[in-house]
């Protein structure tokens, strides 16, 4: 009976609640963390792939949100706040300005809730239970739009809710902002093109 009441105060012990200035202090040593249950998760460095592929789409993304003054974007260095405690940091994360509204500047914190369209580049590192867990969080707490993007298979998964994905994008189709982003629209194949020189 002891060996049980230690081991659910273990459990309780490492289900930490981290106030945002602890998180913001953590070492700038280029990794990025997540909070999952309480836990600090390292979500490690992303490859050369993945850099180039987000940062393709970000500024394609970036182009629309500003001409159309739609809302924000954010990189992968921004967490979000769930209703669970958990902090998300998809690798792109776009909030429509209707959410943002009354808010002079944005805050030196995390914003409450999943962004309105967040953005999953795959890593080799990444586990379907874990991209499950991030989809799952971002629905149940606002999301509107998710992408799952496969850089080494060419392929994007595009969900409008956490049970499955709605549809299969390849190489030959046309990413689109629906009505989360409208007027977006981008051909896969210029998201996967190899380098032009």
């Amino acid at each position: 009976m002891a060996a049980v009441t230690e081991a659910k105060k273990e459990v309780q012990q490492e289900k930490k609640i981290w106030a945002d200035e602890e998180l913001m202090a953590l070492p700038k040593d280029g990794h990025r963390y997540e909070v999952v249950n309480g836990k600090l998760v390292d979500m490690g460095s992303a490859g050369a792939l993945h850099g180039n592929l987000t940062i393709t789409l970000s500024s394609a993304l970036f182009a629309v949100v500003k001409a159309k003054k739609l809302g924000a974007l954010f990189d992968s260095s921004t967490a979000f706040r769930m209703k669970s405690g958990n902090l998300r940091s998809p690798d792109i994360s776009f909030f429509a300005r209707e959410r943002l509204q009354g808010m002079a500047e944005l805050p030196t914190g995390f914003l409450e809730g999943a962004p309105d369209l967040a953005v999953e580049v795959l890593s080799p590192s990444n586990t379907v239970e874990e991209i499950e867990g991030k989809i799952a969080d971002y629905f149940e707490n606002g999301a509107r739009l998710v992408w799952v993007i496969s850089p080494t298979q060419r392929y994007v998964l595009v969900y409008r809710s956490a049970h499955e994905p709605d549809r299969l994008l390849k190489s030959a189709d046309t990413l689109e902002g629906e009505e989360v982003i409208p007027g977006f629209q981008l051909p896969l194949a210029e998201l996967f093109q190899k380098l032009p020189f």
